[in-house]
C-alpha cells in the first residue's frame, strides 16, 4: 500500500514514517523543506506547499490512502484548514477515498474531555490553531470520503508505550500521549474500518 503523507517533517509525521516503513508501507511525502524529512532515502519526497493544488496532486497521484498530520508549529497562519481543503479536493478528483487526519482533543465535541485549566490555556495561546482545526474537521466531515479523525491529547516525544487509551467514549480525558503511540494508532486505521467516519481520541 502506498500512502500520501502530509506533515512529514513534524514529530508525529516522523513517527508515522518510521513505524510505517517498518511495517512495509511505501510513502510519498509533501514538504516545503524536503531536507527536513527523516528517512528521506526511503521515501519519495515532493517539494511543495500543501496550499498549492498542483503540489498536492503530485503527492496524491498513484497513492492508495492519505495520512494528514499537518501542524502549524506556532506559525502566524495555521495551514490545517487550507491545506486540508486542497488535500480533500485532490482526493476527490483522483478518486482516493481513505483519509486519516490527526487534529486534537478539545476540538468539536471533545471540548469537555480536556481539563478546564488546559481549555483556558488553549484559548489563550492556541486560539488560531484550534480554530483552524475546527474548520479542518468540518471540511473532512463534509467531504464524502472514508475518513477517520484522530484526536490525541497532549503530545510528547517519549517512546511508544502501547498503553494508551483510544476510542470514541467521551469518558476518555486528555492526558499526555507519546507521538509514537499516536502514530501506532493512526497506522492501525489503514487496515481497520472500526472508526470509519468517527473521531476517536488517543490519550
Amino acid at each position: 500500500m502506498k500512502i500520501a503523507l502530509f506533515g512529514a517533517t513534524g514529530g508525529t509525521g516522523h513517527q508515522v514514517l518510521s513505524q510505517g516503513l517498518a511495517k512495509g508501507y511505501a510513502f510519498r511525502a509533501l514538504a516545503r523543506s524536503p531536507d527536513q524529512v527523516k528517512q528521506a532515502d526511503a521515501v519519495e519526497v515532493i517539494a511543495g506547499d500543501v496550499r498549492d493544488p498542483a503540489a498536492v496532486e503530485r503527492c496524491l497521484t498513484g497513492t492508495d490512502a492519505v495520512i494528514c498530520v499537518l501542524g502549524s508549529h506556532g506559525s502566524a497562519e495555521p495551514v490545517e484548514a487550507e491545506g486540508s481543503e486542497q488535500i480533500i479536493t485532490g482526493m476527490q478528483r483522483l478518486g482516493i477515498k481513505r483519509l486519516i487526519a490527526v487534529t486534537s482533543m478539545g476540538v468539536g465535541d471533545s471540548r469537555d474531555q480536556v481539563p478546564a485549566f488546559f481549555r483556558v490555556i488553549m484559548q489563550l495561546t492556541l486560539k488560531k490553531i484550534m480554530a483552524a482545526k475546527e474548520v479542518q474537521e468540518q471540511l473532512i466531515r463534509d467531504s464524502g470520503l472514508d475518513w477517520t479523525i484522530v484526536r490525541p491529547g497532549g503530545l510528547t516525544d517519549g517512546p511508544a508505550t502501547g498503553a494508551y487509551l483510544s476510542g470514541t467514549d467521551k469518558s476518555i480525558k486528555a492526558t499526555r500521549v507519546a507521538r509514537a503511540d499516536v502514530a501506532d494508532f493512526v497506522l492501525q486505521q489503514l487496515l481497520d474500518d472500526r472508526y470509519l467516519r468517527q473521531t476517536p481520541a488517543v490519550s
